[in-house]
């Protein structure tokens, strides 16, 4: 780890952060800066619904790293019950994997921790806009990572 990214290990907002969820401040500023750098991250912009109020404007929390996996895979000591509370009435094929990053600095207003419930807006290679709920998170000394829906519907 670089020096810089050493003192950026030990700024208090971080490490506040990480002692919240009982993570180690360093490993896992190295695992957000591998994430936000990774070649096969994508940038995503995210939304958080009003949870007052169905219809009013989502809030437009900012930009982010997104680092799909892949397929959401099913744990294997899940039993069919599990599976079937799990997915609900959702495609199973709809559910994928990734790590994200927020880009902002941890210590910044712009700066926000994705949570379930968000949404999340990735300009594809052929210029559409696909889009994302974030279903369930774990976070680790490896990042959080996320199982998302991805929304099938076309937009206007």
């Amino acid at each position: 780890m670089q020096a810089h990214q050493q003192e950026q290990s030990t700024d208090p907002v971080w490490v506040q952060i990480c002692e919240a969820g009982e993570l180690d401040p360093v490993a896992r500023l190295a695992s957000r800066l591998a994430i936000l750098q990774h070649a096969d991250a994508q940038d995503c912009t995210f939304y958080r619904p009003d949870e007052f109020d169905a219809d009013a404007e989502e809030e437009d929390l900012g930009d982010a790293r997104v680092l799909f996996l892949g397929p959401f895979q099913v744990p294997a000591e899940w039993d069919e019950a599990e599976r079937v509370e799990f997915f609900g009435e959702d495609d199973p094929e709809c559910f994928v994997s990734a790590y994200i990053e927020c880009e902002a600095k941890p210590a910044s207003k712009q700066y926000f921790t994705a949570e379930s419930g968000d949404y999340l807006a990735c300009m594809q290679s052929d210029g559409s806009v696909q889009m994302f709920y974030l279903y369930d998170y774990f976070e680790d000394e490896n990042g959080r990572k996320c199982v998302l829906i991805r929304d099938d519907e076309e937009l206007e």
